[in-house]
């Protein structure tokens, strides 16, 4: 478990915005699919920013694209950022 990892949340609007910090590995990408679930009732879009996030697992990654709940939310997604083309998921959009 990356123990620097963090996510910072706000809501505006319809929209939720998610700030990934730290390291993304693959307790990170529950920590992020558990989060997704719980806060994605009524917003529109869903932003998860990248930028500062300091390094990505590929195993992170696996877990957090394989995940049914996260893909069912795809064509919400919007990932910006650094990483924003290796979280990307089929269906979601890049900024």
């Amino acid at each position: 478990m990356a123990s620097n990892f963090r996510i910072f949340f706000h809501r505006n609007s319809d929209n939720l915005h998610l700030k990934l910090m730290g390291d993304f590995d693959g307790s990170s990408a529950h920590q992020l699919i558990n989060i997704l679930k719980e806060q994605n009732g009524n917003v529109s879009k869903i932003f998860i920013h990248t930028c500062h996030l300091s390094s990505l697992d590929p195993f992170g990654i696996d877990v957090f694209q394989k995940s049914f709940s996260v893909n069912k939310l795809s064509d919400r997604l919007t990932f910006t950022g650094e990483y924003s083309d290796k979280m990307a998921l089929e269906g979601s959009r890049l900024a």
